[in-house]
């Protein structure tokens, strides 16, 4: 290189970029920047600033040019500035550079735009790093440096049944003679293609400490040994000196090395590939080898096969560390456009660590494609001490030699599944592979399908093998030449010898049996070069024998050659004789999911709940246990905080899960999971529900209903106050918008109260406020759509209006029948109509005391009220018996102020339908009963507190 200028008054040293791609000519970019930054950090005098400055314009970039010539960067001028050298004028654009060309006797200038001499000489380097370093070559499915690596240690002799060698000696041969890199780069390459949690088919046999799953960098080269896997040497190397790939030259040109290697299965679908380049990147993942065998012979036999036909042999990824692989949605969308996204979890399994306490853990068995397990097990602990997952007491990691074993200890009484997902929402026991098929086909980066991935790789084969074919088949017709001479010699051995002892010299003797049987200069040497042994008779056969079978393997080869569809049999046969050898069952299974997607109800536990309900629309959610059961005629306990003039309306009982209907007094019906609602104590007055529900001005909610799943063959009973009843079909509110949806047209004046679950076999019992009481079949109910108004359930007298509705199952319904009113039963054994009046008395009947009858009647007397007392609430009671035939619900009722009662249901006396019943609760500074709750008690219920409800 010439000096930029002779006028230069501060020399500055630029040496060369080191970088071995020659492509790097932008790194005089990098030159001229490290000037400015020399300009910036070095204080310089003034007079020193003003001539560097001058000076700057005089850099110039240097022009991609062949390696024989000779370049030269010179000085720029002005636009205005004639160029002195050789008279040639520039450019008058601004930005141009001059390049001076030194090859032959005169110098040549070159003028060239800035921008577009910077932007070649970048992309012919982001090229040099897409095709030589970063991303594999779609036909063997290798970089350079595993192709190299491979080569290398076929050369040196490291076969699958060789002893091991130090991987040192392999770097070196490597760095030597292949690969002009860092050696540490060379090294951490080997180690990847021998660690089986990172390759699905390892391609090195390592032996010493290759790393593990934990990230535990691997031993230095010089402790560890290494040697090829038997399924590399019938796989990439097997058919290599057949002329079956070009050789090309190596960095310096003294050795020779393959461009590709002869794979006979497509080993970048087998094994996978990451990369990332300039501008580009690449991640590709492992695929079960029996499955990949499978799908090649699938698109061999049927080039039209379909996306969806492949799919049926290879359905997806499989990753070394095994794994779920949830849903199938990521997985078509890679196949189909080579970039998708895979989700993937650990597979884990849960066990009991002490029947007596219940206790249980979670074990982890597999994690995630290129997840740290040490990693996870950290975060896992991270997470749990900042309160993020609650349920766990212990982590330990009991992986051994034998497999991964993770155990999660959780808390006494944690749900398993809750944890589960929360440690798949928060941790990379679920974690994502982003698909991005990406590799070089033709000399050019191209993303692909599987497909195009497939269809490329047999092109490929077919040109291995038509290769190999006419390499053997050249080799066997040469042969085969030779032998036809030999023969033919021994056939006229005495003439032979007398030609070689008249002869003065071998060229000589060549000529002559040239001349005398019409030979060959190679089958005349070959008869030259025979040894005396091989003249007898025995030897003459043998070479009868060759020259025979030889003529069949042309005809074979031949034969071959003659048709793609045998190429295509071969390359399958070879492909299945490598699936019957190697193949292994998959690792990682597929879960036919939504995709793995987790929302907020699979982290929150389905555990039992009370919801509380006010006038005022105030809704709070509490815990079961909440409140103690106590006995009849008690005060009872505080439901909490109340608005000013706010009274409780309903007092339910769900589950977190579940799907709450909300019916208004305007017939309207809205949808909400129950966990959406806040949970509070009991001393909070709760939340608005008009913050949860799209209400409308003055609207109110009347009825709850809490629903797990929406069956077909269960209904809603609709009650109106003034007398209206309809059903409809539960499946009809299966799907409701925020802003609600009719569930009922209403008369003027009229408004929906009660709302209860039944079907067909049900008897539904309603009840007046004036305590009249009608029993009818849900059959008699003629089943309507929504935006009905219904039929006249009972006749009401002047001023009365309903007070109640509940449903009676068909299990207890065959009791009713057998048992009348005319039976001399007294009744002792249930099932009874619970009646609980507002000012707190209550009484239990016998269901038998009863008839059935139609609807639109008066019905019959079942509570003889005072002219002050009305009629809250009537259940249907002996659901749940205790081992003495009495009941064992419960009831809850709430006052008008808040106060809450929870009292036993055979606490309450069995009396006739014409009594006043007994106290149930005292309310002499609560107002009067506002509403009724019937819940059942567990078996395992202590006497103090509940630890679990339902309705």
């Amino acid at each position: 290189m010439k000096p930029f200028s002779a006028k230069t008054p501060l020399p500055l040293s630029l040496p060369l970029h080191s970088d071995p791609c020659p492509t790097m000519a932008f790194s005089s970019g990098l030159r001229f920047s490290s000037l400015l930054r020399c300009r910036l950090l070095c204080p310089l005098p003034s007079t020193h600033i003003f001539r560097l400055r001058r000076t700057l314009p005089e850099l110039r970039f240097l022009s991609t040019v062949p390696p024989s010539r000779t370049v030269r960067p010179i000085k720029a001028r002005r636009r205005d500035e004639p160029v002195k050298d050789d008279g040639v004028e520039g450019p008058n654009g601004n930005g141009s550079i001059l390049v001076e060309d030194m090859a032959g006797n005169g110098a040549r200038i070159a003028p060239t735009e800035l921008h577009k001499e910077a932007t070649e000489a970048y992309m012919a380097y982001a090229m040099s790093v897409l095709l030589g370093r970063a991303l594999p070559d779609v036909r063997d499915g290798l970089k350079p440096v595993h192709r190299r690596i491979l080569y290398a240690m076929h050369e040196l002799g490291l076969a699958s049944k060789k002893p091991f060698k130090k991987c040192a000696r392999v770097v070196g041969e490597v760095l030597g003679k292949f690969h002009p890199h860092g050696d540490t780069a060379v090294y951490d390459s080997l180690v990847r293609m021998a660690q089986d949690f990172s390759l699905r088919c390892p391609l090195i046999q390592g032996h010493g400490n290759f790393g593990s799953i934990d990230a535990d960098p691997p031993a230095a080269m010089r402790y560890t040994e290494c040697r090829l896997d038997a399924l590399t040497e019938a796989m990439l190397l097997v058919d290599l000196e057949l002329d079956t790939v070009d050789f090309v030259p190596n960095f310096d040109n003294s050795q020779k090395e393959p461009s590709l290697l002869p794979a006979r299965l497509p080993t970048l679908l087998l094994n996978g590939s990451s990369g990332i380049a300039v501008g580009m990147a690449t991640n590709i993942p492992p695929h079960n080898l029996g499955e990949l065998v499978d799908v090649l012979c699938v698109l061999i036999q049927n080039p039209e096969a379909t996306l969806q036909e492949l799919l049926e042999y290879m359905p997806g990824p499989d990753f070394p560390t095994g794994g779920l692989i949830m849903g199938n949605i990521g997985i078509l969308e890679a196949y189909r456009t080579g970039r998708g996204r895979i989700v993937v979890r650990g597979k884990t399994d849960v066990e009991l660590l002490d029947s007596r306490t219940k206790r249980t853990a979670i074990i982890i068995k597999e994690i995630p494609y290129q997840t740290n397990k040490s990693s996870l097990v950290e975060k896992i602990a991270e997470l749990v001490e900042n309160k993020s997952i609650d349920g766990i007491s212990d982590i330990r990691d009991e992986s051994d030699r034998s497999g991964m074993r993770i155990v999660i200890e959780l808390k006494r009484g944690s749900d398993p599944s809750i944890v589960l997902n929360n440690l798949f929402r928060l941790t990379s026991l679920q974690s994502s592979f982003s698909c991005n098929m990406v590799g070089i086909l033709n000399g050019q980066p191209k993303r692909m399908g599987l497909k195009e991935l497939l269809e490329a790789f047999l092109d490929f084969r077919c040109s291995v093998v038509e290769r190999r074919s006419r390499f053997k088949l050249s080799q066997a017709q040469e042969r085969r030449h030779i032998v036809e001479g030999i023969v033919v010699g021994l056939d006229n051995l005495d003439g032979v010898i007398r030609i070689i002892r008249e002869s003065s010299s071998n060229a000589v003797a060549s000529a002559g049996l040239r001349n005398e049987f019409n030979l060959s200069d190679k089958q005349a040497e070959a008869i030259l070069d025979i040894n005396l042994r091989r003249l007898t008779l025995l030897e003459r056969k043998k070479f009868i024998n060759e020259s025979e079978s030889l003529r069949e393997q042309i005809s074979k080869l031949e034969e071959l050659l003659s048709s793609k569809k045998n190429i295509l049999e071969l390359i399958e046969k070879e492909a299945i004789e490598l699936r019957n050898k190697f193949s292994s069952p998959r690792q990682s299974m597929l879960e036919d999911t939504d995709g793995g997607q987790l929302e907020d109800i699979d982290v929150i536990p389905n555990e039992e709940m009370l919801l509380a309900f006010s006038e005022k629309g105030y809704v709070k959610r509490m815990k079961p246990n909440t409140f103690n059961l106590q006995n009849r005629g008690t005060i009872g306990k505080s439901v909490g905080k109340l608005r000013v003039n706010d009274a409780m309306s309903d007092f339910i009982v769900c589950r977190a899960h579940d799907h709450v209907l909300y019916f208004s007094d305007k017939g309207t019906v809205y949808s909400a999971r129950a966990y959406k609602i806040p949970e509070c104590t009991r001393t909070v007055a709760g939340t608005p529900l008009v913050q949860i529900l799209s209400l409308s001005d003055g609207e109110r909610i009347t009825s709850v209903i809490p629903v797990s799943e929406f069956s077909g063959d269960q209904f809603l009973l609709m009650l109106t106050a003034n007398g209206y009843i309809k059903k409809v079909s539960l499946s009809s509110f299966s799907a409701i918008r925020s802003t609600g949806i009719i569930a009922i047209q209403l008369v003027p004046g009229d408004e929906l109260k009660w709302v209860r679950c039944c079907s067909n076999d049900d008897l539904v019992a309603m009840a007046s406020q004036n305590g009249m009481v009608i029993l009818s079949s849900c059959d008699n109910i003629r089943t309507q759509g929504r935006n009905t108004r219904g039929a006249v359930a009972m006749r009401l007298k002047k001023g009365d209006k309903m007070a109640s509705v509940d449903i009676i199952p068909a299990a207890m319904h065959k009791d009713f029948e057998r048992l009348s009113p005319q039976s001399n039963t007294k009744g002792v054994n249930g099932p009874w109509l619970l009646f609980i009046s507002e000012s707190g008395y209550g009484k239990r009947v016998p269901l038998s005391s009863f008839r059935s009858s139609p609807l639109n009647r008066v019905g019959l007397i079942g509570y003889k009220f005072a002219s002050e007392d009305r009629l809250v609430a009537v259940f249907v009671v002996g659901f749940s018996l205790a081992g003495d035939g009495e009941s064992d619900e419960q009831v809850v009722l709430v006052s008008q102020s808040g106060t809450v009662n929870r009292i036993k249901v055979r606490d309450v006396s069995i009396q006739s339908r014409y009594a006043r019943g007994v106290i149930l609760m005292r309310l002499d500074h609560t107002g009067k009963i506002q509403s009724a709750s019937l819940i059942s008690a567990t078996e395992s219920e202590p006497v103090e507190e509940v630890a679990a409800i339902s309705v």
